[in-house]
């Protein structure tokens, strides 16, 4: 039986320029379903029984000690200029002794050369420093 539109003629034979799409939705729909079924295996496949810990509170950290480097080389510790890099490793040994350990913030100034920095970055790993990190503004500003 075929299927008869109003400007076809009774005696030709037109083709129908349609696609059968039922057979591609089968075929996606099992895809889909295989899909759902696999997806599961592989992401579990390992059993492991995780620990169970509460949320306890941890101590306040002390405050993070933040050196400064200026444009013209100069190092800063928090608000204080300091007159040479020794005066900075002594104040870096006391903090290196310090428990919990602070953090030490570099903030260098974008002018200055990378020498200050890294006399800054030296002494703090002879003075024993774990943790340094490097302050910096947000793009756009």
């Amino acid at each position: 039986m075929a299927i008869r539109y109003a400007a076809q003629q009774e005696g030709e034979d037109a083709l129908i320029a349609e696609i059968n799409t039922t057979p591609l939705v089968d075929v996606m729909l099992v895809l889909l379903i295989i899909f759902l079924i696999t997806i599961p295996v592989v992401n579990s496949s390992i059993a492991v029984n995780l620990p169970r810990e509460q949320n306890q509170q941890r101590q306040p950290q002390q405050e993070n000690v933040i050196v400064t480097v200026d444009a013209q080389g100069g190092i800063w510790w928090f608000e204080t200029r300091l007159p040479d890099a020794s005066g900075l490793a002594e104040l870096l040994a006391k903090v290196a002794a310090m428990q919990p350990q602070p953090e030490l913030h570099i903030r260098g100034d974008v002018r200055a050369e990378y020498e200050p920095v890294g006399r800054v970055i030296l002494a703090a790993q002879q003075a024993g420093i774990a943790r340094i990190g490097f302050l910096t503004e947000p793009p756009g500003r």
